[in-house]
């Protein structure tokens, strides 16, 4: 085409030339020139010719480019659920309400028992161990008898005090009848001095027997020549329950060798590590709700009692102490727990707590919305079902409390808009699925 064009220009010019070089022509001018026009016409016509094949090649390459060009990505923060899906799965509608929740404070803690009503099961006496009637975990009342020792040491101690009372009884013999012969003159008074002396020991040795008789667990006034008992019974010096046992049957004791420990976990209390920042929110009377570390299916309640005024250790926290409150089932020295405080109420925007989901670390709520998703339908001429829109919108998660949790959106939210209160998971997995199957 641009070599006709070259040529149809050359051929202008020699006809310009011609005609301003002879302003009368010849007659072989004149064929020569009809012949040139012609020529010019017929190109002129083929140039318009290939002009319009040349735009509607361009306006077929256009339109195919037009339809080969990828559908634009639906976004990803739109769900679009039909009115059955949603009657299906229970999705309903609400609005952001305002409530008065309870602000927290979230703390771990200790369970732990005063050592007021913790005790070690010991012997005043040293002996073999005989009898063991407890095993851990046994609740035991005070006086009740844990274990039972032997040693021949004891019916010795008996020995002594029988010995010692018929003693007694000639001593006091004597002392009235050196006192008769003083009082007569028929004595010396050296002798009445030396018989009260010996009554006096042995009424004060009579006195140490019986304590440690009933120290041990004997009846002074059972004990005879034929009821001496060779074993004593150690028992337990507070109710609770037995947390550990440390002696066996066969193996020997005295007042240094531990037999068992008790524990009364009534009087459990709770040591809740506060952070310093948090500590002036923090006053006696308080409730804290509370769930143990292995087990946070049950929940238990404690009250604070006192607030601690040093540090604990490095950790820059300092200890409440609460009382354990209503149920105390299952709660053991030494548990760890985490513990929720209950601060003041505010009024703050709220959503069902159902209504957030997380994802990648977020939390989100879904807003219906007048955005479209645009839809491919394979059967042409189906009628679309009627659906809603739903956008992901991203919050910050606030103070949750009876259902409710506070939230900061941070888009924008419109005012009324309406959310999605339940079925949200749902939601939220279509919107997942939506973009796999795109992608």
């Amino acid at each position: 085409m641009k070599s006709l064009v070259k040529k149809f220009s050359g051929k202008q010019a020699l006809i310009k030339l011609a005609i301003t070089s002879d302003l009368r022509p010849s007659k072989h001018f004149h064929m020569k020139l009809k012949y040139n026009i012609i020529a010019l016409t017929l190109f002129s016509l083929l140039i318009t010719s290939c002009g319009k094949k040349e735009a509607a090649v361009e306006k077929t390459a256009e339109k195919t480019a037009q339809k080969e060009q990828p559908k634009e990505e639906a976004p990803e923060t739109i769900a679009s659920l039909t009115e059955e899906q949603m009657k299906s799965v229970g999705v309903a509608l609400g609005t952001v309400e305002m409530k008065e929740l309870t602000s927290t404070i979230k703390a771990n803690g200790l369970l732990s028992v005063p050592n007021s009503n913790k005790a070690t099961i010991t012997s005043l006496y040293g002996g073999i161990i005989k009898t063991l009637n407890v095993q851990v975990g046994s609740i035991v009342k005070k006086g009740q008898v844990i274990a039972t020792i032997a040693n021949p040491e004891y019916i010795q101690l008996q020995e002594d005090y029988l010995t010692t009372n018929s003693r007694i009884t000639y001593a006091e013999q004597e002392y009235r009848r050196q006192r008769e012969l003083f009082n007569n003159d028929a004595g010396a008074k050296k002798n009445l001095q030396s018989a009260d002396a010996e009554l006096n020991t042995l009424r004060t040795k009579k006195a140490s027997l019986l304590k440690q008789l009933q120290m041990m667990g004997i009846s002074p006034g059972k004990v005879s020549n034929g009821n001496m008992r060779s074993g004593l019974v150690i028992t337990a010096p507070i109710s609770g329950t037995i947390s550990g046992i440390t002696a066996q049957i066969g193996s020997y004791v005295d007042i240094s060798s531990p037999v068992a420990t008790v524990i009364d976990n009534g009087s459990i209390h709770l040591d809740l590590q506060v952070f310093e920042k948090d500590l002036p929110k923090m006053r006696v009377g308080q409730i804290v709700h509370f769930k143990l570390t292995n087990n946070p299916e049950t929940e238990y309640d404690a009250k604070i009692y006192s607030i601690g005024s040093s540090f604990e250790n490095e950790s820059k926290t300092i200890s409440m102490h609460c009382e354990v409150i209503g149920n105390k089932t299952g709660l053991i020295d030494g548990m760890n727990i985490t513990g929720i405080v209950s601060l003041d109420k505010s009024t703050t925007p709220a959503v069902p707590t159902e209504a957030i989901v997380e994802a990648d670390g977020k939390y989100y709520i879904f807003i219906q919305t007048d955005k479209k998703i645009e839809e491919v339908h394979e059967e042409k001429g189906k009628p679309h079902p009627k659906t809603l829109n739903f956008e992901k919108v991203e919050v910050v998660k606030g103070t949750s409390d009876m259902g409710y949790t506070a939230i900061t959106a941070i888009g924008k939210v419109p005012d009324n808009a309406k959310i999605v209160t339940k079925g949200a998971f749902f939601v939220n997995a279509k919107l997942v699925n939506s973009g796999e199957h795109e992608h």
